[in-house]
């Protein structure tokens, strides 16, 4: 982050709060441009992942020598309103999407697990995701989950790093203020995996939270680390309600 980036971050928090009466969508913050690029499969480069995650879903791999099919079947329905729950517990541990992907790797087909931000983890993730589009996230507090959603609010509020801010200054208190001459969102997470232009590439909610953290000096989360997850847990929360935007195009 360059000096006029931080010098911009501390005025608006140095700005007096606003508070927003209702959930909003980064979605509604892009340009018409930006917008249409989302809307239009033909225009929304994530389409590219979209489609290679489909060959993925039929692809046999592993010591089993099966495929994501082979198991689920027709993924418009077996993978339908699967995204929206996630992260979940699955046997006693808080699972992300990517994550149970990845399990299912392991113990289904006997292959290696991928790695995150590769682009096969991406493909089949965005692919998953986009059966779920217009559904509303259904991410809601249980008993089994409830200490880890208290530790993902828990890292929501907590200040980090050497500029000593936490999510919620920013994406709480406030959102809709101006940060470098953009307006600072809410921080729902409703269309990863993203293709953001500025990495001209398609990534993960993981890979936007430890941009974050670098933007304000912390140590970032390891992907797929426990904090990683609790943190998700709580945005998808957070969000609840609002509709799966997947495949997500954002500046």
């Amino acid at each position: 982050m360059k000096l006029l980036s931080v010098f911009a971050l501390l005025l608006a928090i140095l700005c007096p709060a606003t508070s927003f009466a209702a959930r909003q969508s980064s979605y509604e913050l892009m340009t018409p441009e930006n917008q249409a690029m989302q809307d239009d499969p033909n225009l929304n480069p994530a389409q590219f992942w979209v489609m290679d995650g489909q060959s993925l879903w039929q692809e046999r791999v592993g010591k089993r020598n099966i495929s994501c099919a082979s198991c689920h079947g027709d993924s418009k329905t077996a993978m339908r309103g699967v995204a929206v729950q996630f992260p979940k517990m699955v046997q006693g541990k808080l699972q992300t999407l990517e994550g149970q992907i990845n399990q299912c790797r392991v113990t289904r087909q006997h292959a290696p697990r991928l790695a995150y931000e590769s682009k096969e983890l991406l493909a089949l993730t965005v692919f998953v995701a986009t059966q779920s589009k217009g559904m509303p996230i259904a991410v809601e507090e249980t008993p089994t989950n409830k200490a880890s959603l208290q530790k993902g609010r828990q890292w929501f509020d907590t200040r980090m790093g050497q500029l000593n801010l936490s999510c919620a200054q920013c994406h709480e208190d406030r959102a809709g203020l101006k940060l470098g001459g953009s307006a600072i969102p809410q921080g729902h997470p409703t269309a990863y995996p993203i293709y953001r232009l500025e990495w001209q590439n398609l990534g993960s909610l993981q890979r936007r939270l430890r941009n974050c953290m670098s933007g304000v000096r912390a140590q970032q989360f390891e992907y797929g680390s426990p904090e990683m997850a609790q943190l998700e847990l709580f945005l998808m929360w957070r969000a609840r309600g609002m509709p799966l935007e997947t495949p997500g195009v954002r500046p």
